[in-house]
């Protein structure tokens, strides 16, 4: 999977298929290994995601006091009058 062609869900789905794989045992060491590598990737993409989303929705609620869509840029201030 590409950085550029995922997503939220496909890495969720990703991460979830990984964690089952590690949780079997069937796998090895060295295999396992870059399995975890992958899903702790995953899991900070996931995260970025979240955060992004989190970021955006407080956007929304706190745009003089109604809500109204404006797009997130991660270098503005979300305090910052626009």
């Amino acid at each position: 999977m590409t950085m550029a062609k995922k997503n939220f869900e496909t890495a969720l789905s990703r991460l979830e298929e990984i964690t089952r794989e590690l949780e079997d045992g069937d796998i090895e060491l060295d295999t396992s290994l870059k399995k975890f590598d992958e899903g702790m990737k995953l899991i900070q993409f996931c995260n970025a995601k979240l955060d992004e989303s989190q970021k955006k929705i407080d956007i929304l609620l706190h745009k003089n006091g109604k809500l109204e869509s404006i797009p997130f840029d991660p270098e503005t201030d979300i305090n910052q009058e626009t």
